[in-house]
């Protein structure tokens, strides 16, 4: 069995440079698999929306609590570490540039030597995507077509996509991925909808869920 880790964000100082390289290679020296960081670009003070992972509908810390950039955070741990596996768990694509961010990424899988796991989701928080100034509507076509495109920039020498929100005609983007298959990727998601995206355009699904909806998280799968 393999077993990976989230950094404990409400009770430790995640981002803080002795704590981050400190977890990162305790989690290597005890044989962890895996190292998982959460995405939040902001959080509000208040919000509407319903976090689907508890409940209560509420997150189980604050505003208040760090949550440093996974990409920057997973680049200090692999300069720590040799053979633990880098995840993002889960990064909210909707929020970024897809061209921008394989580049980011490919550049993360060559430093750290094909370690790079990209965990991917479409985000629950509309304050955030609106902070952002992303609409909230239309992220899966967003996230989909972002996921593709990246995939076409890893895979293809000269890349083109023609999508709805993503377009490109025969660019380069280098360096590419340290794996000639590209950088693995897990769909973040509990539903039949991320379970069809994780097996059309995905290696796994990373479902998170209450104890009391494992049945139904089952028929998902």
């Amino acid at each position: 069995m393999k077993i990976g880790l989230i950094p404990p964000y409400a009770a430790g100082p995640v981002e803080e440079r002795a704590f981050a390289l400190g977890f990162a290679r305790l989690a290597e020296e005890l044989g962890f698999e895996s190292v998982w960081v959460v995405e939040h670009v902001v959080l509000p003070e208040a919000y509407r929306s319903t976090y689907p992972y508890d409940p209560s509908g509420r997150m189980p810390y604050g505003a208040a609590t760090p949550q440093p950039d996974p990409l920057v955070w997973l680049a200090a741990a692999s300069a720590a570490t040799e053979r633990l596996r880098l995840a993002t768990g889960i990064l909210e694509l909707p929020l970024r540039n897809p061209v921008v961010l394989a580049k980011e990424l490919a550049t993360l899988d060559r430093l750290a030597e094909g370690r790079l796991i990209l965990g991917v989701g479409l985000g629950w928080m509309r304050e955030e995507a609106e902070a952002v100034g992303v609409p909230f509507e239309g992220r899966a076509l967003r996230a989909e077509e972002s996921l593709r495109a990246m995939q076409c920039l890893w895979r293809d020498e000269v890349a083109s996509f023609e999508g709805r929100t993503v377009r490109f005609h025969r660019v380069r983007c280098e360096p590419r991925p340290f794996r000639p298959g590209g950088i693995p990727v897990v769909v973040g998601g509990h539903t039949e909808a991320a379970a069809r995206r994780a097996g059309r355009l995905g290696n796994g699904l990373y479902p998170l869920v209450p104890p009391e909806r494992i049945p139904e998280l089952r028929r998902v799968m």
